[in-house]
């Protein structure tokens, strides 16, 4: 019996290796396990090598591991590829029409010519056959496939019981003590947290590894109300969402590093006419095109400093779904409340990661008066006020003339190059930007991990706070994550931690982002993991290079 369990699901683009994964993860969920799911794929339509680590396990989970106990192998390159996360007791479950070697074979041409399916539905066989190999009774697999798997159910469960019936039991998973949890991928939580923060507009155009958020909210639209929309660029994508934004609408628009460079024109548009919006950013492996498929740390100095001039932004980069989903409806709140721009740092690892969520609860947004003073005729949409927050309304509300300028403007919008008012005009959003800083200092803006007394440490941002949490809790060492890296947290990083005489900074990039931002905030750290190889790190690697770094 096995209770923290990974299993390799491998075949060609095109044979539905992600679903297959995700069937996988769910009847893992159903056995009372809490499941996380890792997709790899090269940039290709069809062809290439195509994977997924599928892991359950008793505990709390954010990364998967190198390793399988199941390797489901539709083609041969499957097998020898990943030889190497082979362990002695690893059973291979694979297609005997197209794969040789020793474990578990089956038919897989025989499971769909049983019921006349499409080659598509081969990967059902393949689950099938895992779920009996593990022990997974069969009213299990109907269970989830019935849930997850609609279209064509009968003819899926036909091929999964042919597959189900040709091994024997061999490696049985004992139930967990869980219950089944919802399981939702990194974009999913950000768009539910965005409608839960009041989104009414997403504009996107498709860029990996953010795309699946458009899809996602596009096939949800009608459901909840949305307005969905797809125009033909990345520059038309912000500047339409800037225009909806002045209307009145809540708009997100979502990217990923080589998208949001022709968005820099319309951030610093943004910051000039004061109009909020949602920017979500899923970085992947550059400089350029890189690794379209791949993921990275590398943006967050990009998005610190996007766009000409000076002007306050919101940056959150949420480590998991649970805090994707109650920080994207923070993001909605405070754009909107301080009339900024507020980014969603996420990157591919999580946007496309498909993760358990425990609590799945509207999120906490802080509640007081406004920031904007009080309403004053005529109107006048950049008032000076001692918070810098102007009074927002929007045009066809009565009694206002609602004027938004992208040139130097006095309170009323009006274009000005007198410096008296220019230098005003400028403190005023500066000031805005210390206002924000105030609020934030209300949120829990940075988590803590590991062993809280321990005086060495790791601090880490992102999606890494999966694997981070896992070798923390192994070694026996403090973790300290801040969610929010704009406006810096550097007082509440430094009471986090208090009592810590070394300090790690762990990242997925080659340059160590977040540990400029501690060296301009003058907290020392003493050494930094580094890995920028488009691949997440893993418990065994990070743990490795943990060790070594403590020496």
């Amino acid at each position: 019996m096995v209770s923290d369990i990974s299993v390799l699901i491998g075949g060609r683009a095109g044979e539905g290796i992600n679903n297959a994964g995700m069937v996988v993860a769910h009847l893992l969920n159903n056995l009372g396990y809490h499941a996380y799911m890792y997709y790899d794929y090269p940039s290709l339509i069809r062809g290439g090598h195509n994977f997924t680590l599928v892991r359950a396990a008793d505990r709390k989970i954010g990364v998967h591991r190198a390793t399988a106990d199941y390797v489901l192998a539709l083609n041969q390159e499957t097998v020898l590829r990943h030889k190497g996360r082979f362990l002695p007791h690893t059973v291979v479950i694979y297609n005997s029409d197209t794969v040789k070697g020793e474990g578990q074979g089956i038919s897989v041409t025989g499971a769909l010519r049983s019921v006349n399916a499409p080659e598509i539905m081969g990967n059902s066989a393949i689950i099938g056959a895992f779920a009996k190999a593990a022990g997974i009774p069969w009213e299990t697999v109907v269970g989830v496939f019935t849930r997850h798997l609609p279209k064509g159910m009968q003819q899926n469960l036909a091929v999964a019981r042919n597959g189900y019936d040709q091994v024997n039991a061999v490696l049985p998973i004992s139930p967990g003590k869980g219950k089944p949890l919802p399981l939702v991928t990194g974009n999913e939580a950000v768009g539910l947290g965005l409608v839960a923060g009041g989104l009414s507009a997403y504009i996107s155009y498709p860029m990996t590894p953010s795309s699946s958020l458009l899809h996602f909210l596009a096939e949800n639209a009608g459901r909840i109300g949305l307005s969905v929309i797809h125009p033909e660029n990345e520059i038309a994508v912000l500047l339409m969402a800037l225009g909806e934004s002045y209307a009145g609408a809540r708009v997100a628009v979502g990217t990923s590093g080589g998208g949001f460079c022709l968005m820099a024109e319309g951030l610093s548009l943004a910051g000039m006419a004061e109009i909020p919006v949602v920017i979500l950013v899923s970085q992947r492996t550059g400089p350029s095109t890189g690794l379209p498929t791949y993921t990275a740390q590398s943006d967050l100095r990009f998005i610190l400093h996007a766009g000409q001039g000076e002007f306050p932004r919101l940056i959150l980069a949420p480590g998991d779904a649970g805090q994707a989903y109650a920080w994207s409806a923070v993001a909605m709140d405070i754009a909107w409340r301080f009339q900024v721009p507020a980014f969603i740092l996420s990157d591919k690892t999580l946007s496309e990661g498909f993760y358990a969520m425990e609590d799945i609860e509207k999120p906490g947004i802080q509640k007081e008066e406004s920031h904007e003073g009080e309403i004053v005729t005529p109107y006048e949409r950049y008032r000076f006020t001692e918070s810098g927050v102007s009074p927002l309304r929007f045009p066809g509300t009565k009694g206002s003339v609602v004027k938004v300028n992208s040139y130097a403007h006095d309170p009323a919008g009006i274009s000005t190059e007198e410096p008296d008012l220019v230098a005003k005009m400028t403190e005023k959003r500066l000031q805005k930007g210390r206002t924000l800083s105030e609020m934030m200092a209300r949120y829990e803006t940075v988590t803590h991990g590991g062993k809280t007394g321990s005086d060495t440490a790791v601090i880490c941002w992102g999606s890494v706070l999966g694997v981070c949490s896992e070798v923390c809790d192994e070694l026996g060492i403090r973790l300290v994550q801040p969610v929010v890296l704009a406006p810096f947290p550097a007082d509440r990083i430094r009471k986090a931690l208090e009592g810590v005489r070394r300090l790690v900074a762990v990242e997925e990039n080659a340059t160590g982002q977040l540990g400029s931002l501690l060296r301009e905030s003058g907290i020392p750290f003493d050494r930094q993991v580094l890995h920028w190889d488009g691949r997440p790190l893993t418990p065994d690697l990070l743990s490795a290079h943990l060790q070594e770094a403590l020496r």
